[in-house]
């Protein structure tokens, strides 16, 4: 396991399924962690979960990353608190699924919003402490959605494709200043959402997936404390698929 000791991580969408696994994968390695989420007791209740395990290594945030402001106050916050950010990953998102033809303009605007324009608003937040740092990561979670599309989310694939071109460029910016930036790109993964699924749809989804198996939350996590650790330095501006060769 890489060792984030000393090191302060920020986690958004960390109050459930693979933002809390995130989460407390950088608080095993010994990292004091941000847990972000716009529910406050969802936050609240991941960050007592990942400290009765890792005493005082998390605390919890409620904010809306699609509130330009609320983020930047919530990021002055952690700063005072915490010192300093090593490490950001913007794993926030929604979905709003639906036909195009049927799609309201309110569905489109909240699922851009959350989940592009939420990982700009926290980048910026959290961007000159993070240019300070020392082994400055930024990792943006992305979606094989977002590289291959899906009829009825065009919504939810359009932010997440915005993603990879958000990815590149912050990458080119901050390569200078050391400071990485790569996507994850997960694929099917087995979360409370996933488990509502009819048997049908997941048998349908296993059928495309080559290794015949949904992904686990720890698949991503696994990716992540790799990306955020010193062995890879020299990796920015990639977008990795964990999609069991869905996309290959």
């Amino acid at each position: 396991m890489p060792d984030f000791a000393n090191k302060v991580a920020v986690v958004t969408g960390g109050g459930r399924g693979i933002g809390q696994e995130i989460a407390r994968r950088f608080a095993a390695g010994g990292a004091k962690v941000a847990v972000l989420s716009r529910s406050e007791s969802s936050c609240a209740a991941a960050a007592a979960e990942i400290n009765a395990a890792y005493p005082g290594s998390a605390t919890a945030h409620a904010v809306d990353v699609a509130d330009h402001d609320a983020v930047q106050a919530v990021a002055k916050s952690i700063i005072e608190d915490l010192g300093t950010v090593n490490i950001l990953v913007n794993n926030a998102g929604i979905t709003r699924d639906g036909l195009l033809m049927r799609m309201k303009e309110e569905d489109w605007d909240a699922v851009v919003d959350t989940n592009l324009k939420g990982a700009f608003n926290t980048v910026k937040a959290f961007l000159r402490p993070l240019m300070k740092a020392e082994d400055a990561r930024i990792i943006q979670i992305t979606s094989v959605i977002g590289l291959i599309g899906n009829a009825g989310q065009a919504n939810y694939a359009a932010s997440k494709a915005g993603l990879v071109g958000f990815t590149k460029s912050v990458a080119r910016e901050l390569a200078g200043r050391a400071v990485t930036c790569n996507a994850v790109a997960p694929g099917f993964i087995t979360t409370d959402m996933t488990d509502e699924l009819p048997e049908a749809v997941k048998e349908s989804i296993i059928a495309r997936i080559p290794l015949g198996t949904l992904g686990e939350t720890r698949d991503i996590a696994d990716l992540v404390a790799f990306l955020a650790s010193p062995a890879a330095r020299y990796i920015t501006g990639q977008v990795i698929a964990v999609d069991g060769g869905m996309t290959m």
